[in-house]
């Protein structure tokens, strides 16, 4: 009988201690299963916040932002536009006068040089008639100590319609555009780079010229 008694409590005995062990190991196994681990952080995030990228020589940081950066500085446009200068040429009217036309023109140093070449274009103002013969075309202008000259091709002369009053007509609205300019005070006309005697044979254009405000229309605003 005791014997008996002994055997039952041995057998409960190891079941309480295997019970017991089994539980405590399975509960600490679901807990280290369950726990929560602190995620690291994604090396991909890491990479795209600390990557940059090179917009017009400065660090731009990449996604959203960078790309909003640079399309703005893509897109920006730059601001343009040349400097401006008003001056005025001489054409024939039908009195026999020369009348002043303004025109802008883009401010260069060449001034003098554009001013010839828009005198060559002929005029835009109705009444006003084109002095320089057509074809003819400004070969150089040269400035130095008060003097221009001036170099046209040859159809300054080849072309020329003819008549003193034509002549002088070419001739003075050369010089009179020329002389607005301060630094201008004299014009020597050249035909092909030579000097010639005139230009259709009324008026001796062999020497430096100066200024003559009798040939201009008094009183014409200027257009």
């Amino acid at each position: 009988m005791k014997a008996t008694i002994k055997f039952f409590i041995y057998m409960i005995l190891i079941l309480v201690v295997m019970y017991s062990s089994g539980c405590t190991g399975e509960s600490r196994n679901v807990t280290a299963d369950q726990a929560p681990v602190p995620k690291p952080a994604s090396s991909n995030q890491t990479a795209d916040n600390s990557q940059a990228s090179i917009n017009g020589g400065q660090e731009v940081p990449s996604g959203t932002a960078a790309n909003n950066s640079m399309s703005n500085t893509t897109a920006a446009p730059k601001a343009t536009g040349a400097a401006t200068t008003t001056v005025v040429l001489y054409f024939a009217n039908a009195n026999g006068y020369l009348q002043a036309e303004q025109r802008s023109i883009n401010k260069t140093p060449g001034v003098a040089r554009q001013t010839m070449q828009e005198l060559c274009r002929g005029p835009r103002t109705q009444g006003l008639f084109a002095t320089i013969p057509g074809g003819t075309r400004l070969m150089d202008i040269n400035i130095r100590d008060g003097l221009c000259t001036v170099n046209f091709s040859q159809e300054l002369v080849t072309k020329h319609n003819g008549g003193s009053w034509s002549e002088n007509a070419t001739v003075y609205s050369i010089v009179n555009t020329l002389t607005q300019f301060r630094s201008i005070e004299q014009v020597q006309i050249l035909v092909d780079g030579k000097v010639v005697e005139s230009i259709a044979g009324h008026l001796d254009v062999s020497v430096p010229l100066t200024r003559d405000s009798n040939l201009i229309m008094a009183g014409v605003q200027l257009q």
